[in-house]
């Protein structure tokens, strides 16, 4: 066992790897080809507490440890991606609140967060503003005891079923525009929806559009103060990126199993496959890979747990190495199952679809080489 996982998170990983394959093993196919939010994975989850995961003790939850978080996450994901999401957008979308919020805010929404009663989501993405968080165009203007915003997000995960947003927008003081998080409630007059993406892979997780419509948005809905936006969303998605690096190390060992159950049942040449010298070669790399992204990945959140100076480069990293990890180790896959592989008989060809979005949401991979210079050079 790692000498950073203890007892408790160790029962904890197994009974959530048990929980997984006998309750969402046997729909995880049906969850990728139906393209709809898994409803049944939510209420497992709810009924479970496994929620309870993302917020601290005080707001009903568990220990509030990323590394627990991340390692129960990997063990979702290596049965179904679409199925970690549910967790991991939970954690995501309360991030704010949970780093953010004042009191008033954390008693409002952690204890509905830790019982999955609502799915907060994280509302940055616009069309024209990816990477570049500078070029968002939402705006939102002070008018009386409220701010009014309009604006379009895009690619929201989870948007069609989500509650609250943390809404990302400009607002204007003295002429200059000063990124600001505001909560924004289901329901709110203004908020709608536009459609849904028809994606590669993750495709229980729909992702979508908020649009937003003269929102009125009482100034207590604001998380810090007016242009703590940017710090805000940078400290939400150092912590995303581990669960993102978490939930590729899933996939990946998911599709390893699948190879060396395949590899060692599969006969050619009159023998097993598994005993080919080449097809060796590529389970040793694929399990030595997993093995450094895995180590990577809890030191990282090791690190961000106690809050180390070098969790910023830690979490970009763990990112970075991990999902372009995934993307090697499921192609490998999809190869050694041959024809098979390539077919929905087998798991591996939705993992491999599953995979490629990692290494581009929650801040591309170029833009983690970006953060990881820029820390090694500031350091």
């Amino acid at each position: 066992m790692d000498p950073r996982i203890n007892e408790e998170q160790l029962m904890m990983k197994n009974n959530i790897r048990k929980m997984m394959l006998e309750k969402v093993a046997p729909i995880a196919a049906e969850i990728d080809e139906n393209s709809n939010f898994p409803w049944s994975v939510k209420d497992l989850f709810s009924e479970n507490d496994i929620f309870s995961l993302v917020v601290p003790p005080e707001y009903d939850g568990l220990d509030g440890k990323l590394l627990t978080l991340c390692i129960c996450i990997e063990e979702i994901s290596r049965v179904c991606a679409s199925s970690s999401m549910v967790l991991g957008n939970q954690s995501l979308g309360a991030s704010p609140i949970y780093l953010w919020g004042n009191k008033q805010q954390k008693e409002r929404y952690l204890p509905r967060v830790a019982t999955g009663e609502i799915l907060p989501c994280f509302a940055l993405t616009e069309p024209n503003a990816g990477s570049d968080v500078s070029a968002i165009q939402t705006r939102a203007v002070l008018e009386g005891d409220n701010y009014v915003i309009n604006g379009n997000k895009c690619f929201i995960t989870h948007a069609e079923v989500g509650d609250p947003f943390t809404v990302f927008a400009k607002v204007n003081v003295d002429g200059k525009d000063k990124l600001t998080a505001f909560i924004v409630d289901r329901g709110t007059p203004g908020l709608s929806f536009g459609k849904n993406e028809v994606k590669m892979g993750l495709r229980g997780s729909p992702t979508g559009t908020i649009i937003l419509e003269n929102v009125n948005v009482p100034k207590e809905n604001i998380l810090g103060k007016v242009g703590d936006g940017f710090r805000i969303a940078l400290d939400s998605l150092d912590k995303g990126r581990i669960m993102t690096g978490a939930m590729s190390i899933g996939i990946a060992q998911g599709a390893l199993d699948c190879a060396v159950e395949y590899a060692k049942a599969r006969v050619q040449f009159g023998k097993p496959i598994a005993e080919l010298q080449g097809i060796q070669f590529m389970l040793a790399d694929m399990e030595t890979s997993i093995q450094a992204a895995r180590n990577l990945m809890l030191t990282a959140a090791y690190k961000y747990d106690n809050k180390e100076t070098d969790m910023v480069k830690f979490s970009a990293m763990s990112k970075l190495f991990a999902t372009d990890m995934v993307m090697n180790v499921t192609t490998d896959a999809v190869q050694i199952l041959g024809g098979y592989g390539y077919c929905r008989e087998y798991p591996v060809e939705r993992m491999m679809r599953d995979a490629k979005i990692f290494a581009i949401f929650e801040g591309t991979n170029q833009v983690q080489r970006i953060v990881i210079a820029r820390e090694l050079i500031k350091n």
